[in-house]
């Protein structure tokens, strides 16, 4: 099916196969994992091992900070073992969401700006100043932009997701949940394994390991993987792919052992990719595109799903993430110790053609570094009694540097011409999109000469070279930078009463700061004047009865009644001809920070805290209610789009300065030609959830089930409106739903497994988003059922020697991709067009396993070539223009892979 906008809720194919499912669900019992085997804690350096040779479905986990199995960890928590990511040719985190109902992952405008959402919840990749809800680590390490979090997944042991606020055990607190990797440790025994793949698209997949003794108490491991494939998509225009894979990992991991009670973990780690992305479609065309882009010889990709595109340059994404950490554990009997230090950079690049069309009009640069240490202490007992502990501190410090240019391509000022001429330049524009019906009769070169000459009249009444505004250059040049340390204290106290019952009460207090810095200067010389200043100041220029004019105080010193005659004639276009030109000032307005008014800091603190108890019912039945609350700091609006508060400024009509209203910003005399007020931080979320759980496992059957009600309060909303992006609190939102996973071993060699999400989100208090009032509205883009389930079957010969057949399904309801679009929605265009998404994903593999260690295999994901628009968004100054991504066609390939 390809959903774009309102259509059918389901389709047969989900009918048919959500009826397998359910099938599964129906036999007595369930578990939460995605796979049968029985994995240990890494954090320990132990092996893989059973716990109980007839208890085939037993999982060990950490996502307590303890080694627990499954069934004992009282938290929502989802696993996803190598074998399955293995077994499922999940290679990428973009993939990692087909096998976890309650996660979503989207990658969005460039390769490492990718999204993680957990039940409803997440923001912060297209912004390096908004911190992710949804928290990942990578054995124990936190990786702070998901940016630095998109190695692929070579060598990982596990991965646990948890849902739910996280405080008590991470001390880098996620409101919305966590996303843990573990990747396998060195072993004394030599071991490894080597792999290759080649599929459709020319795509070349290669990894490997080696792990070994160098000493009787010193193991080592390397692993390592490259990736390369042509794109899913065509820059028509320049005859090259995108939407491809470009990027490689390396990684070397020393294990010493020095006595039974010391266990040392050093890890080294490498990462590039240099690709070419991402792959945007156009679902609706406007008036502008296909008048102005038209007119000055520029094309725009066609529909949704013809993987075309036309753009005035490929653009580039190049990210290096690189990094190390240490990790000692020491285990003094009934107490262990855990220290873990880390220091990762990030070097990110990318440069892009923003407005999406073959017409050089604007691209966008951004060079971003990332410096973060971070170091963790914990203290575990293990006592016999009916009282243990955790007790945790945690230190984050983090500097973020970047570098942003918009430029003026060579055909923005023709664009503007024609634009300006088919609006009526000399007539006020009232939308910055710059819309308007070409001029009936008038040819597009005739359209692009009158709206030059007009510029060129501009010119010449304001003083600016011929040809200077919009002609070329930097439209804005910015630098930003932000300091980030915070710690906290956290921990838990386990108190049994009795045999079964279980008491948890959890803290952590965190304190948070950031400093911040933002320098932009507008580029374009019509950036420089105010309209309707400028017009006073002619206007008073020109009169010898009045004293000239040049800023507001001097405005303010003038007899009221001449101030008010000043101000109607500098609004009334029949008056003031320069009006027309405020619909060209593209980026304008710009306050440097730190300032008089504003410091540029933020200073956050905060107690949260987790009440639980647990009981085991009988040994194969636990079930479990807790009560939680979670916080994430203040975010910062690092881009272009960053204004200051309303608290702080009020522009005057067309951000006239004269006309402006005192505000702190305005008396301390720091207004800029144009500065708007808008958003600089978003307030902390505080996030709040009861959940009532139950685990059951028996012989090779179990399940789970968690019901929630999970509310954040000031949700840190960012949305792009067309020209730039809003970063704004709701006043709360809040999700309802449960999560239910379940594994069943049918017969010998068969396992099925059912994990299905139900979520009800709500925007309880939204009154000032930049949609208006959202209050009481579904939020868009949150499924209403998300769905994963699969079959795995393994034949093994007397020899050894197997055959693995693996299908799996995933599913998401037909959903609202978000509450409308700041333009296409709302004045001047009032179209009523939601756009939908449903997702239906058959994956299939099957692996021939020989007793020597050789294995041959073939793998399709997305068999049925299903495709939908991932997200849409407004088309960069083109009113009435709407893009999408799409997501990935179908791929297929062999696999060759020897372990030993």
């Amino acid at each position: 099916m390809r959903s774009i906008s309102a259509g059918s809720a389901g389709s047969y194919r989900f009918t048919l196969l959500a009826g397998a499912a359910a099938f599964a669900v129906a036999m007595p019992g369930a578990a939460l994992a995605q796979d049968n085997s029985v994995l240990a804690d890494s954090d320990d350096a132990d092996e893989l091992t059973l716990e109980d040779d007839d208890s085939s479905n037993v999982i060990i986990v950490t996502a307590s900070k303890r080694e627990q199995t499954l069934q004992d960890t009282p938290i929502a928590v989802s696993v996803t073992s190598g074998e399955t990511l293995e077994a499922a040719q999940i290679r990428d985190v973009l993939d990692l969401q087909t096998v976890t109902p309650s996660l979503r992952v989207s990658q969005l405008q460039s390769s490492s700006n990718t999204t993680f959402i957990i039940r409803g919840f997440g923001n912060g990749a297209n912004n390096f100043g908004i911190e992710p809800s949804v928290g990942v680590f990578i054995d124990n390490v936190f990786r702070s932009r998901s940016a630095g979090a998109l190695n692929d997944l070579a060598n990982v042991q596990r991965i646990e997701v948890l849902n739910g606020p996280q405080s008590t055990l991470f001390g880098k607190n996620a409101s919305a949940g966590v996303i843990s990797v573990v990747t396998r440790p060195p072993q004394f025994e030599w071991g490894g394994s080597i792999e290759a793949v080649y599929g459709n698209f020319d795509q070349i997949f290669l990894k490997g390991d080696i792990t070994g003794p160098i000493t009787d108490t010193v193991a080592f491991s390397v692993d390592g993987s490259y990736q390369q494939r042509d794109g899913f998509g065509e820059i028509v225009n320049l005859d090259t792919d995108i939407a491809d894979r470009d990027r490689y990992t390396l990684r070397g991991q020393i294990l010493a052992e020095p006595t039974p009670d010391i266990s040392i973990r050093l890890i080294a780690d490498y990462s590039e990719l240099d690709e070419i992305c991402c792959q945007v479609a156009t679902l609706v065309t406007g008036p502008t595109t296909l008048d102005a882009i038209t007119a000055v010889g520029g094309q725009a990709a066609p529909g949704p799903f013809e993987d075309q595109n036309f753009l005035n340059i490929a653009p580039v994404n190049i990210a290096e993430n690189y990094g190390f950490s240490g990790q000692i554990d020491w285990n003094l009997g009934s107490i262990s110790v855990t220290s873990i230090t880390a220091y990762r950079e990030l070097d990110n690049f990318f440069n892009q053609d923003i407005d999406f069309t073959s017409a050089d009009l604007s691209n966008e640069t951004r060079s971003q570094d990332v410096n973060t240490f971070t170091q963790e202490f914990r203290i575990t007992s293990d006592f016999d009694g009916p009282i243990n502990f955790l007790l945790g501190a945690f230190y984050f410090d983090e500097s973020i540097e970047q570098d942003s240019f918009l430029t003026i391509g060579e055909d923005f000022r023709d664009f503007a011409s024609f634009v300006a001429a088919s609006t009526g330049f000399y007539s006020a524009i009232g939308a910055p999109e710059l819309i308007g019906a070409s001029i009936p009769g008038l040819p597009p070169a005739a359209q692009i000469a009158a709206g030059e000459a007009a510029l060129f009249d501009a010119e010449a009444a304001l003083g600016f070279p011929a040809g200077s505004i919009l002609g070329g250059g930097l439209l804005s040049n910015e630098f930003y930078s932000l300091d980030n340390e915070a710690f906290s204290i956290f921990g838990t106290v386990d108190f049994e009463p009795f045999d079964g019952l279980t008491l948890t009460a959890g803290f952590n207090y965190t304190d948070d700061s950031k400093d911040f810095v933002i320098q932009t200067t507008a580029g374009d010389p019509l950036a420089q004047i105010n309209v309707v200043d400028t017009f006073i100041t002619g206007a008073t220029a020109a009169n010898p009865a009045l004293p000239l004019v040049t800023t507001r105080d001097e405005f303010l010193a003038l007899p009221p009644e001449v101030q008010a005659a000043l101000s109607a004639a500098a609004l009334d276009a029949a008056s003031n001809p320069l009006l027309g030109l405020a619909g060209l000032q593209f980026q304008t307005g710009f306050l440097d920070v730190p300032n008089a008014v504003e410091p540029g800091e933020t200073n956050d603190d905060d107690f949260t805290y987790l009440l639980r108890a647990s009981y085991e019912v009988v040994p194969e039945v636990n079930v479990y209610f807790s009560y939680a609350t979670g916080f994430k700091a203040s975010s910062v609006n690092l881009s272009r789009d960053s204004r200051p508060t309303v608290d702080d400024f009020t522009p005057g009509p067309v951000n006239s300065t004269f006309l402006a209203p005192s505000s702190a910003i305005t008396d301390a005399g720091l207004a800029t030609v144009n500065l708007s007020n808008g958003t600089r931080i978003a307030g902390p979320e505080e996030a709040e959830v009861f959940e009532l759980g139950l685990k059951a496992q028996f012989d090779g059957v179990g399940f789970n089930l968690a019901l929630f009600d999970q509310t954040i309060e000031d949700f840190q909303s960012f949305v792009f409106g067309g020209l730039g992006f809003t970063l704004e609190n709701a006043g709360e939102q809040s999700v309802r739903g449960f999560e239910f996973d379940a594994t069943v071993t049918a017969i010998d060699g068969l396992v099925l497994t059912f994990a299905v999400t139900h979520l009800d989100p709500l925007f309880d208090s939204f009154p000032d988003s930049i949609l208006g009032d959202l209050s009481g509205a579904r939020p868009g883009g949150i499924p209403s059922w998300s769905i994963a389930t699969s079959a795995t079957h393994t034949h093994e010969w007397d020899s050894g020697t197997r055959l693995i057949t693996r299908v799996d399904y995933n599913h998401e309801s037909n959903v609202d991709l978000n509450n409308g679009l700041p333009t296409f929605n709302l004045p001047p265009f009032n179209n009523d067009t939601i756009f939908r998404r449903e997702v239906d994903l058959v994956n299939g593999s099957i692996t021939l396993a020989l007793n020597n260690g050789f294995e041959v295999g073939a793998f399709v994901r997305n068999l049925f070539d299903d495709r939908f628009i991932s997200t849409v968004f407004d088309g960069v100054a083109q009113g009435g223009t709407v893009n999408g991504y799409p997501s990935d066609p179908r791929t297929y390939g062999g696999v060759v892979r020897f372990k030993f």
